[in-house]
């Protein structure tokens, strides 16, 4: 850009519109997924001092209620069928790990029968998720 008289001089002005436009893109992204992420299982989960995992990828998460219900990331399935279930997702994961959320309020026996049936479903590893001493206060 050329201002005035002068061949050799340039106008720095910073152009605000690409910012502006990439903002407003994101913003109505953020709006859009926003009430996605409030959905979810309330279970009162058992307190734990231990450091938490850092994780890259999405796991296969099941959920145990207070109620008795158990849940595969959020959707519902019947007990009788939830061997069945975790065999058709693990069928084409390369990641096979899974990780199991229990209310603390749920006997120690039922939890040890969900277990024992997510490893007849062939699971290999199996992880317990509880919440730290750090975010219940």
């Amino acid at each position: 850009m050329m201002t005035g008289g002068d061949k050799n001089s340039l106008l720095s002005d910073i152009n605000v519109t690409p910012f502006v436009d990439v903002m407003l893109v994101l913003l109505i992204i953020f709006m859009a997924t926003a009430p996605m992420m409030v959905q979810g299982v309330n279970v009162n989960l058992p307190e734990a001092t231990a450091k938490p995992l850092a994780s890259e990828k999405d796991h296969l998460l099941i959920t145990l209620d207070k109620g008795g219900n158990i849940y595969i990331n959020n959707y519902k399935v019947a007990p009788e069928q939830l061997k069945i279930k975790i065999q058709k997702i693990l069928e084409g994961r390369l990641d096979q790990e899974v990780y199991l959320r229990a209310d603390k309020d749920i006997s120690y026996g039922a939890v040890v029968k969900l277990m024992s049936e997510i490893k007849e479903a062939g699971v290999e590893k199996l992880g317990m998720v509880t919440e730290t001493v750090e975010n219940k206060k």
